[in-house]
């Protein structure tokens, strides 16, 4: 089988089974599975796969039409311009978050800044592994309830070589931290925020295949939200920031449960289509 008559076979077979941009999904399937880019599998068109590489494909395109994501079969996502480690432990980071991140970079950024940081739900450690790369003095507590999941935000830590200024701890929000001990100057969040009733409207890639815990936290999607915002003050420095990334929905209902004598509204940030999307504080 030629590299040309895979990509047909796979792209009539994840067509059929409802994936979109089926053509592409098969093209990044074959790049993964012979590790080569999308350039040698145009210009090599005609050569022929071995018979170890076709019964891999094929796998993966069975895996990939069944509904589980591109990332999780390939075990990587991009983020920032830089390659992360992902897992089902794990949610697969998307571009909204990168706005949280070029967020926090304007608040507390520059190569040469300092800030300490929490990362709260760290996930795959996607927030604070970039902004330890971005600052290369910064120091971050990276948390997740999820043992599984810090170990892949440990992973990319030292595959992005930043393990030396990170700490990982477990922790359901700032339960295992002591305020005593630690105060940010900024605390960052991509908290779960799917109402409970929205899950079934979810895509089956992400409503089948990513972690519940990362997705929803239960009726509202408000509940994890409403405790960074109480929590959250106790372990920020004077005039320090949380920022956290809230549903597409959620807007109006964020920003009448900020406490006015507590923050300082800044911004909520819109994403590329204009939603609100990333809520900016700053402790008064």
């Amino acid at each position: 089988m030629t590299i040309a008559e895979a990509l047909k076979e796979a792209s009539q077979i994840l067509q059929a089974a409802g994936v979109a941009e089926s053509r592409r999904e098969a093209g990044s399937l074959l790049s993964f599975v012979i590790a080569k880019d999308r350039t040698f599998l145009i210009s090599h068109a005609g050569d022929e796969l071995d018979e170890s590489s076709v019964d891999r494909f094929r796998e993966a395109v069975e895996r990939r039409a069944a509904g589980e994501p591109l990332q999780y079969i390939s075990g990587v996502q991009d983020f920032f311009g830089r390659e992360f480690r992902v897992t089902t432990d794990v949610l697969i980071p998307r571009p909204e978050t990168e706005l949280l991140v070029e967020a926090a970079l304007e608040l507390v950024g520059g190569r040469e800044a300092a800030p300490f940081i929490c990362d709260v739900g760290t996930g795959s450690g996607c927030i604070a592994v970039t902004l330890l790369c971005e600052m290369l003095a910064a120091r971050a507590v990276a948390v997740d309830k999820s043992p599984a999941a810090l170990e892949i935000a440990k992973l990319n830590a030292g595959e992005l070589s930043v393990a030396d200024r990170a700490v990982f701890l477990i922790s359901d929000c700032f339960e295992s931290l002591d305020s005593r001990e630690y105060q940010f100057d900024l605390i960052a969040s991509n908290p779960p925020y799917v109402s409970a009733d929205a899950l079934v409207g979810l895509q089956r890639e992400v409503r089948d295949h990513e972690p519940l815990v990362a997705l929803s936290p239960g009726p509202d999607g408000l509940s994890v939200i409403r405790r960074l915002l109480i929590e959250a003050p106790a372990f920020l420095k004077q005039n320090g920031h949380l920022i956290m990334e809230i549903g597409f929905d959620q807007g109006e209902k964020v920003q009448s449960m900020v406490d006015a004598g507590v923050w300082r509204l800044l911004e909520l940030r819109p994403d590329l289509q204009g939603i609100p999307r990333i809520v900016v504080l700053q402790k008064r």
